[in-house]
């Protein structure tokens, strides 16, 4: 753009240039407004004043050499050309060296993008390998109530070093048949159910773990969240059992064993003797199942709350 201004400017001023004193001066004066101009873009490119790219208008014990008139002791023409080219090669520079800063700049912005997409890999691969096992304790359970979310700390317990089941164990446990309606989810979770019923509990955390996580999207799958948070309080275990239940409650409020789940929690909350968070799952159920509270849920609503003095 710089380059074409200039040589529209070359050719207005050799269209019109001639060997007379005046038009000389005015040649001049043109010219050093457009060098001085120049040196302000230079200065806007280059903050600084750097001298790899322009002159400083001011160098120090520079002899001055005063500058002849051209059309009076030289040729002006020769005058201007040699002018115009030295500009030229200041914006050939000043060209070369954004160019630079650019492609300095696309690398910076590569390498990051590089850097990036490293320190990514490792939790992306962290999480495509992990392997589906029963979800342990968040360490924070929030239970929502009328006007807020609480947050119930759950402190992490390592279990106590298991041995290994019996060979009578094992024989139970295998004569529990496993169904085969053509439904894989379906059986899957039967088959969890059947494991609970018979008191199987450990077995049934795994299968019933298996369920959930491969078939998310299944009909059954409320009642999969909360039967599996039901064999870790069967189990003793209330403070896995609650992370269950409260995340089968919050995935869908309207779902089937959503209602149970919020019941299953307050008594989760209840065997950790904490009465507070019992109250309030139980005040939260009174106010979304109001039906479920009178109706089919009422023997365990009202059980809870006799066990529990809530303000």
């Amino acid at each position: 753009m710089k380059r074409a201004i200039l040589s529209a400017g070359l050719a207005a001023i050799m269209a019109g240039t001639m060997p007379m004193p005046a038009q000389a001066q005015s040649i001049d004066a043109r010219l050093e407004r457009i060098e001085t101009q120049l040196r302000a873009v230079q200065r806007q490119v280059f903050p600084g004043g750097d001298q790899r790219f322009f002159e400083p208008e001011i160098t120090a014990q520079q002899p001055v050499v005063e500058r002849q008139t051209p059309g009076v002791t030289g040729s002006a023409l020769t005058d201007v050309l040699n002018r115009l080219s030295a500009i030229e090669g200041q914006l050939a520079r000043l060209t070369a060296a954004s160019e630079v800063s650019e492609n300095a700049m696309m690398g910076l912005e590569t390498r990051l993008a590089a850097l990036e997409m490293a320190a990514q890999g490792p939790a992306i691969a962290a999480t495509a390998e992990t392997v589906p096992a029963p979800a342990r304790p968040t360490g924070v359970i929030p239970v929502p109530g009328a006007q807020e979310t609480a947050e119930i700390a759950v402190e992490e317990e390592l279990p106590p070093a298991a041995s290994g089941p019996t060979s009578a164990r094992i024989a139970a446990v295998e004569a529990i048949a496993k169904p085969a309606s053509g439904d894989a989810g379906e059986d899957e979770y039967v088959y969890g159910f059947r494991l609970w019923d018979a008191g199987f509990y450990p077995e049934a955390q795994q299968q019933l773990a298996l369920f959930v996580d491969r078939y998310s999207n299944h009909s059954r799958i409320s009642r999969g969240r909360n039967l599996l948070g039901r064999a870790f309080l069967d189990a003793g275990e209330p403070r896995e059992a609650a992370t269950h239940f409260f995340d089968n409650y919050r995935a869908d409020p309207q779902a089937d064993r959503a209602p149970d789940s919020l019941l299953y929690l307050a008594e989760s909350m209840l065997a950790l003797g904490d009465t507070g968070r019992t109250c309030r799952a139980l005040a939260e159920f009174g106010d979304v199942y109001p039906a479920l509270a009178v109706g089919r849920l009422q023997g365990q609503y009202d059980g809870l709350f006799s066990r529990v003095d809530c303000e």
